[in-house]
């Protein structure tokens, strides 16, 4: 699949129902002349955006140009969104949810192609864009939709009253989505306008393609179609620091949902409280995948493969591996011959799944850590170019792993404590002890993970699975032999505990994280002083 012949896209800023051009653009670049020479695509970027060169007659490599907003487009997509916002919510349920989760479903899979093409021109691997199609229509599809409607409204009677319990959107919601996923991510807090929410939108200047695409062309016509208010949706493309403090200065915000490395996201997480917005936050990812002694070892070594994917630059990719004694030397050897499988090269081909590392630095300084603290490199190690020859100045990193011995200590490894966001798999391999105290060190190094994304098990004895299942309460997602980035219907893509999603982290379903409880009582005649006092009387009748 090439990306060569992709035509020229031009967006700009959508507020209030109407695109906004601007005198200052964001240019993007073929992921494939990235490849080839890095260095003067990058510098034709910043050169065109610098204006140091015309805009007209633009080389192949430019696909796509994006409106940067100034600080009134900025505010005027605010303004807009709280106007909307009092408008939607009217909107019933059925049409919200029902109705605009269908027809997005249905247009995400007519242009299924086309998304997929631009995130290839976005640099993301084809079988992993792909891969992100298939979540995001996983999201819209109809057993997630049944299971938002079944959170969003419950129905009773009793006696002459009808009680719901329903939540109720909570505003005005922003995002700003991350720079490695930013089409995927701003499809997520999408669902937040199901909700009954208006929704701001930060398109990040290093990726803003996919999300002005999937937006203007899919999102914003299946919105018109069932006639939604201008302004119930808006996006703009900026600078996130200023960005985000128009955000927690505006009046007009409730809720902030923020993707981003956990050091800035808890001190962000302190500057929405102390301005009153309720903050959703999505952060780094240390994912934990334990493998107990009677696991298929096959299966559980190509899942553990998905380590490496995109180079280990996903958040939600398994990021340690804690191993059964009894099988630790079989499953390196399976992984091992797993990881042969995994290629680098151009984003287009099929089975490409490396992507770039151009500053590989802190690769090497936290391998040298694991080293230098008696981790074993059991294969990697190397920057290599794309045919996979070794080259200190190529720039893919060989998928990486190194064997921790005893986990008594492990997390003194800063690549077993951290998120590394690199091709490098620490396999900690558990101290020799009976089962059943293995299997509560290993619960307890899950819990005490200071990261709460996902975590894996492999087992085939029901007592572990279920042990497991019970008392592993960190995490927004447990999947047990399966696949640990997979994604499947009702479930979370997304959300965690700890430093995942800070102090009100949990699953993340945007549709219920900017919503709120609340309970109605609809009667077609009680009388008050009966609903106040005949409970008690009728508990005095029972005992007498």
């Amino acid at each position: 699949m090439s990306t060569a012949s992709l035509p020229l896209r031009t967006y700009g800023s959508y507020v209030n129902g109407k695109t906004l051009e601007s005198d200052q653009w964001v240019y993007v670049i073929d992921s494939g002349t990235l490849l080839e020479d890095a260095f003067a695509g990058l510098t034709l970027k910043r050169k065109l955006e610098q204006g140091r060169i015309r805009p007209e007659n633009l080389p192949a490599a430019i696909v796509g140009r994006v409106a940067k907003a100034d600080r009134a487009t900025v505010d005027a997509a605010l303004e807009a969104a709280a106007v909307a916002a009092g408008q939607w919510v009217s909107f019933p349920l059925e049409t919200r949810l029902e109705r605009f989760g269908e027809l997005l479903h249905a247009r995400l899979a007519e242009k299924a192609q086309e998304i997929t093409e631009i995130l290839v021109a976005e640099g993301h691997p084809l079988a992993l864009a792909r891969w992100q199609v298939s979540g995001m229509l996983e999201c819209f599809g109809p057993e997630s939709l049944g299971f938002y409607r079944s959170q969003m409204l419950q129905e009773f009677r009793r006696g002459e009253r009808r009680i719901e319990v329903r939540r109720r959107p909570d505003g005005v919601v922003c995002l700003n989505p991350p720079q490695n996923a930013p089409l995927s991510s701003a499809l997520l807090g999408v669902t937040s306008l199901m909700a009954g929410n208006s929704l701001v939108i930060r398109a990040p200047r290093s990726a803003p393609l996919g999300v002005m695409y999937v937006l203007h062309e899919i999102v914003v016509p299946v919105l018109d179609e069932i006639g939604a208010p201008p302004g119930t949706l808006n996006v703009v493309c900026g600078d996130p620091a200023p960005m985000l403090s128009a955000w927690l200065d505006s009046p007009h915000v409730d809720d902030i949902m923020y993707f981003g490395s956990s050091e800035n996201g808890i001190r962000f997480q302190e500057r929405c409280i102390a301005a009153g917005k309720k903050p959703i936050l999505e952060l780094a990812g240390n994912d934990a995948v334990v493998i107990w002694k009677d696991a298929d070892l096959d299966l559980a070594a190509e899942a553990l493969t998905e380590s490496f994917y995109g180079s280990g630059q996903l958040c939600m990719i398994p990021n340690q591996v804690v191993v059964h004694p009894a099988v630790a030397d079989e499953l390196i050897e399976h992984l091992v011959r797993h990881i042969g499988h995994i290629l680098p090269g151009h984003p287009s081909q099929p089975d490409v799944l490396l992507t770039p590392v151009l500053r590989n630095e802190k690769f090497f300084q936290c391998l040298q850590d694991a080293l230098d603290k008696g981790a074993e490199l059991a294969c990697g190690g190397h920057a290599m170019q794309a045919d996979e020859t070794r080259d200190p100045a190529g720039i893919f990193l060989e998928p990486t792993v190194v064997v921790v011995r005893g986990l008594e200590s492990a997390r003194e490894i800063d690549a077993v404590r951290h998120e590394t966001f690199f091709p490098l798999l620490p396999l900690v391999i558990a101290e020799e002890a009976p089962d059943e105290v293995l299997l509560e060190r290993f619960i307890g190094h899950l819990n005490t993970n200071e990261y709460g994304l996902r975590n894996s098990l492999w087992a085939k004895d029901p007592e572990v699975v279920e042990q497991v299942l019970a008392r592993v309460t960190v995490g927004g997602l447990l999947k047990v032999n399966d696949s640990h980035i997979g994604f499947l219907p009702y479930l979370p893509t997304h959300g965690g505990t700890g430093l995942t999603g800070g102090v009100f982290g949990e699953a993340n379903y945007p549709i219920l994280r900017t919503s709120h409880i609340q309970g109605v009582s609809v009667s077609t005649g009680s009388r008050p002083r009966e609903a106040v006092f005949d409970a008690w009387k009728a508990l005095e009748a029972q005992r007498s």
